[in-house]
Formats: C-alpha cells, sequence, structure tokens
C-alpha cells in the first residue's frame, strides 16, 4: 500500500489558506494570465509564416530551421517539471514573474539577431523562460479561483487563449514577414512580456505562509529533488533530440539511436530513483500515477498540441511551398482552426454536468472525422469542401480535449501539488507537439521519396492517417480506463472536505 503523506500547505487533505482577492483583482490578474498562454503559442505559431523568410534571410538549411521551431518546444517541456517543483516548494508569484520578464528581454536580443546559430541557442533560452510561467500561471488560477466552477471557466478561458495565440500568432507573423520584418516577432513578445511581468509584480499578492515556508533553506532546497529531475531533464532532451533528427537524418543512424537508447536508460533510472528517496522530496512521487484516471488523463493531452502543430506545419509547407501562396494567405487560410478551438474553450463549465471523459471522447472522435477529411484535400480547389470543415473539427476537438483533460488533471489532484500538476501536464501537451512534428516530418518525406516527390500529396495524405490512428489508439485508451465512478466519488468527497485522492491512491495500490 502507498500513502501519501502531508504535502506543503495540504495538511490533513485540505487546501492551502487562500488569500482573499477581490473580483476586480481576480479577472485582472486572470487577463494577465491568459496573455502569458497567449505568448506561449505565439512564440510558436507566429514563427511558422515567418521560418521561409528568415531561412533566406540567415541561410539556413531546412533541418537547421526546423531547429528555430524545435529548440523551444524541447527546453520548455525539458524543463518544466523544475519550474513546477519552483512554483510549488518557493513562490508561484516570483516564478511567473521572473518567467515572463526573461521572455520579454531574451526577445529583445533575440530580434537584434542576424546569425543562426546564436538565434537556435536564444530560441532554447526562450523555453526554459516559458518553462517557468505556465505551470506557475496554472498554480495560481488554482488558488485564485479555488470554487470549482469558477476555477472551471478559469481554466478554459486559460486554453482559449492558446487559440487566440494560435490564430494572432499566424496572421500577424505574416504581416511581419511580408510587409515589415521577421525581427518584429520577437520584438512583439517583449511589448507584452514586460508589461505583465510589472504588472504581475503589484497585482499579485505574496502568498499565505504555508508549513514548508518555516523549513531550513537546505530543506526546501532538496525538496526541488535537483538529481531526480536533472536526470529526467537529460532524459527528456535526449529523447526530443533523438526524434527531430530521425526526421532530418533517418532513424537507422548513431546520432539518433544512441541518445534514444540512453533516454530510455535515464528514464528507467528516473522513476527507480523517485522511489529510493523521500515521498516529500520526490519530484513526481509514485502515488502521482495513482490518483484517479491521472495516467490516462496524460496520454490523452499529448493529443491537442500534436494536433496543432501538424495542422500548421503541413499546411503552412503546402500552402507555401506547393501552392505558392503568400505568408497572409496561408494565415488567414487556418483561422477556421483556432476560431472553432477559441468558441470550444467555453465549454469548460460543463465539466461540472457531464464527466470530462465523454468530453475528452468526442473531442477525440472530432479529430478522427478531421484527419479522414483532410487525408483527401489533395488541391487548393479542395480547401472549402475538405481542409475548412477539417480544420474547424479538428481544433474544436483538440480545444475539447485540451480544455478537459486540464480539468479532470487538477480535480483529481491536492491544490498543494498544482504546480508540479501543471508542469507535468504542459509537459505531455509539449511532448506531444515536438514527436508529433518530428514523427510527421519523418513520414511526409519517406512517402514523398517513394511516391512522386516533394510536390506530391502522398506524404500529406500519410501524415493524417498517422492522426487518424493515434486519435483512435487514445480514444481506445478513454473508452477503456477512464473511471466516472472515481470521478463521482471525488465530487462527493470535495464537497464534504474530505481527501478522496489521498483515500483512492491508497485503495488502488493495495
Amino acid at each position: 500500500m502507498v500513502s501519501t503523506p502531508d504535502q506543503p500547505g495540504d495538511q490533513d487533505g485540505r487546501s492551502p489558506a487562500k488569500a482573499e482577492y477581490s473580483k476586480a483583482r481576480r479577472y485582472s490578474l486572470l487577463i494577465l494570465f491568459c496573455l502569458a498562454q497567449f505568448v506561449d503559442t505565439f512564440n510558436i505559431s507566429a514563427l511558422y509564416p515567418a521560418i521561409p523568410t528568415l531561412a533566406v534571410a540567415l541561410g539556413m538549411s531546412t533541418a537547421e530551421s526546423t531547429w528555430i521551431m524545435s529548440a523551444y518546444s524541447l527546453t520548455f517541456a525539458a524543463f518544466l517539471l523544475i519550474s513546477g517543483r519552483i512554483s510549488d516548494v518557493y513562490s508561484s508569484k516570483y516564478a511567473f514573474i521572473i518567467g515572463t520578464a526573461s521572455l520579454g528581454i531574451i526577445s529583445l536580443g533575440a530580434g537584434f539577431l542576424n546569425s543562426k546559430i546564436p538565434l537556435i541557442v536564444l530560441r532554447a533560452l526562450y523555453g526554459i523562460a516559458g518553462s517557468l510561467t505556465i505551470p506557475s500561471a496554472l498554480a495560481l488560477i488554482v488558488a485564485v479561483f479555488p470554487e470549482p466552477l469558477e476555477q472551471s471557466r478559469a481554466i478554459g478561458a486559460f486554453g482559449g487563449c492558446a487559440a487566440i495565440g494560435n490564430v494572432l500568432g499566424f496572421i500577424i507573423g505574416g504581416i511581419f514577414s511580408q510587409f515589415a520584418s521577421w525581427h518584429w516577432v520577437f520584438w512583439f513578445v517583449t511589448l507584452i512580456s514586460l508589461p505583465v511581468a510589472g504588472l504581475c509584480l503589484l497585482l499579485i499578492p505574496d502568498q499565505p505562509r504555508r508549513p514548508i515556508d518555516d523549513l531550513p533553506r537546505w530543506t526546501r532546497f532538496k525538496r526541488l529533488d535537483i538529481v531526480g529531475v536533472g536526470i529526467l531533464t537529460a532524459a527528456l532532451i535526449l529523447f526530443i533530440f533523438a526524434v527531430i533528427s530521425g526526421s532530418t537524418n533517418g532513424w537507422a543512424t548513431v546520432i539518433v539511436l544512441v541518445p534514444l537508447f540512453i533516454s530510455v536508460a535515464m528514464l528507467v533510472c528516473f522513476f527507480f530513483y523517485e522511489t529510493r528517496i523521500p515521498i516529500e522530496r520526490a519530484a513526481i512521487p509514485p502515488y502521482t500515477w495513482f490518483y484517479p484516471n491521472f495516467s490516462v488523463v496524460f496520454g490523452a493531452s499529448l493529443l491537442p498540441f500534436f494536433w496543432w502543430a501538424v495542422i500548421s506545419l503541413v499546411f503552412t509547407n503546402l500552402w507555401q511551398g506547393v501552392y505558392h501562396r503568400s505568408p497572409i494567405s496561408t494565415a488567414i487560410h487556418l483561422i477556421p482552426s483556432s476560431v472553432a478551438a477559441f468558441f470550444a474553450s467555453f465549454t469548460g463549465p460543463l465539466s461540472r454536468h457531464i464527466s470530462p471523459k465523454w468530453l475528452i471522447l468526442l473531442g477525440q472522435l472530432l479529430i478522427i472525422a478531421a484527419s479522414l477529411l483532410l487525408a483527401f484535400a489533395d488541391g487548393a480547389d479542395k480547401y472549402w469542401r475538405l481542409d475548412f470543415p477539417g480544420f474547424a473539427l479538428g481544433s474544436a476537438g483538440a480545444q475539447l480535449i485540451y480544455t478537459h483533460t486540464n480539468v479532470a488533471i487538477f480535480r483529481t489532484t491536492p491544490p498543494s501539488m498544482a504546480g508540479t500538476v501543471g508542469a507535468i501536464y504542459n509537459g505531455a501537451l509539449q511532448l506531444g507537439s515536438a514527436v508529433g512534428l518530428a514523427s510527421i516530418t519523418s513520414i511526409e518525406n519517406s512517402v514523398n521519396a517513394r511516391h512522386g516527390g516533394p510536390d506530391s500529396y502522398a506524404g500529406v495524405s500519410a501524415a493524417y492517417w498517422f492522426v487518424f490512428a493515434t486519435a483512435c489508439v487514445e480514444m481506445g485508451a478513454i473508452l477503456l480506463w477512464y473511471d466516472v465512478q472515481a470521478e463521482r466519488m471525488q465530487d462527493g468527497k470535495e464537497k464534504d472536505g474530505g481527501a478522496v485522492s489521498t483515500a483512492y491512491v491508497e485503495k488502488a495500490s493495495c
């Protein structure tokens, strides 16, 4: 039997004391947190229409330009866990402010660069700064909106800003690329991030004192689990590097196989190490995976960013590279994707009446339908018949999955773990994006090499069939392993002020 000891600030299974916030302050803070989410997705989508111009300006090959996108996702995913631990052990407020301010400063410097290697390095640092913002923002949202219905709405709005960032990123990136300079893609982030950091310094009050704050500094530092997080971070970096390299260098190469095997070995070492140290010091305590539905929700969260990464990359390459359309034309034709996602983000409150299981399944079904449509959209003349409904259906589905896996994973875990859980969840999102990009690039290149060359639609079609198969597998996992009864038990216990999560973990681990 595995039992969970008291977490920092979570005595007797209850949530930590929450600071009092006026309504105006709460919603002002939500807007600022949503801007951080906006910047996170803008950082990726705005570069898609800018990449062709940027690559020419800096003399970059296709593989090198891929690293402009991948460097951010790699470091963002790899450093999320340590960022979540910093948020939980120290201060969500200062983790968020430091991360947001760092994004602004790094973006300012990136905008002045005209050399490819320094730009790739700054994109990697960009990801580290970004990894500080999202787990801390989610932890602060949980603290600012402790009431379940308001919390669901706030998390839904937070997710909706990802959709807004995605569509505006394409449009703004296209405008900058066509009428100004790709440098403004970075400077625009500075114009948002630095004011947000300054306002948060004024508006976010210091958190109420917690039991962990009275511990000696060295004891608190040990709770960051630097050794464990270091092993996991290195494993993720090697794994994502191997997957990304496989799409450009071929899978049966030393540069892919060696880091891939080392990363798997390090992941095994990490999980073994976490079982050998005191639970309160573990970055991912072993019992975390036994919270009701945690593991299956983690798996489902791999799909949303995977979907958006696939359609963004595939359609941009097709529309600009094969059909020779402008960056702005590409952005405009992708608008249905983000508009559908934006409206789907308002479904957060539905989880109070309908189990997230059925909403996640609906999202997966929509992605399956969209993948079928897009697999046959082999011409610009088929945009309105196939691409348009495919983008709308698939992105509405991805947003449903994003919103309700978000709600489900925070519903099942204690508030004291919000930063760590936010890190694990967002790590899954970014992992899905990075692995998805590498996988479909590899599939597209290999299929096109055998069937018609780079201008053929065969590779694009194969990429969408891969998405179709992935969504079917994840749909089966949710149907089989998402336990609605455990969710109802938890909701009942929350109303009574009980600590269901610990009880469920003990039951699951017996």
